[in-house]
């Protein structure tokens, strides 16, 4: 019996689960997470260079990495974290896509203009249709002049001043005359950038700040274009509020 109660006396209590410093250090890391989301705003990093951050670390998929995040060149991506963007102008192409969104309101709701965001930038979208007659590269300015006029206040926001902007001009698929003004349709959206970009610096925009491109039927928003509705979809002009990493 008194070698039982010794045995008993000997057996160390051990406690399921982990140890308590655990849910402490759990704690700080979980709070730590939701600092660093709150400080981070997506909206203010274009892809390119979140892309260049997710480079520096290790196992994230195809993004391998293994970099440090300090000044000077990441080798596999020839960019400098010096060359990263400021807060201020994240800010700024946020500010312009809300400014976009409130000027446009009317023009968005009857489809003559779209705002919308991608890898490029932020993309006003005019609708062809509107502001052009059909075959024509020449702009029906009862009803694109008080679109180009708010367009060009947006573009000459301070917050956009060391900006570039593109014009890209793009057509369906039916061919034009090639005994007419427009031998193929490559002519004919050049042009119609080439106008949209007259008009938008008489209104009071810089030039200086654009490119204009003409992509006649090679990027289509709707494929194949075999209906009048896919057609007039892809009839378009957008004006492009450049990324950092697509300048």
């Amino acid at each position: 019996m008194a070698d039982e109660d010794e045995q008993q006396e000997k057996c160390v209590i051990v406690k399921q689960g982990a140890a308590e410093w655990m849910t402490t250090y759990s704690d700080m890391v979980t709070l730590l997470l939701c600092f660093f989301v709150l400080l981070m705003n997506p909206e203010a990093i274009d892809g390119a260079r979140m892309e260049l951050i997710m480079y520096s670390f290790n196992g994230l998929g195809p993004l391998a990495g293994g970099n440090t995040l300090e000044i000077g060149e990441l080798a596999e991506l020839g960019n400098s974290i010096m060359s990263m963007p400021s807060q201020s102008k994240g800010a700024g192409l946020d500010k312009a896509r809300k400014t976009a969104v409130s000027l446009f309101k009317p023009e968005i709701d009857s489809d003559k203009v779209k705002v919308s965001e991608d890898e490029r930038g932020l993309v006003i979208t005019l609708a062809a249709d509107v502001f052009f007659r059909p075959a024509s590269a020449e702009l029906n300015m009862e009803q694109a002049r008080g679109i180009l006029t708010k367009l060009a206040d947006l573009l000459t926001m301070d917050e956009l001043a060391d900006r570039s902007f593109r014009i890209e001009g793009h057509t369906d698929s039916s061919p034009t005359d090639p005994e007419g003004e427009w031998p193929s349709n490559w002519e004919l959206s050049a042009a119609r950038s080439a106008n949209v970009l007259h008009y938008l610096t008489d209104f009071g925009a810089d030039e200086f700040q654009f490119q204009i491109m003409g992509l006649a039927h090679t990027n289509p928003v709707l494929y194949p274009d075999d209906t009048e509705d896919a057609r007039s979809e892809n009839r378009r002009v957008e004006v492009i509020i450049l990324s950092e990493g697509h300048l």
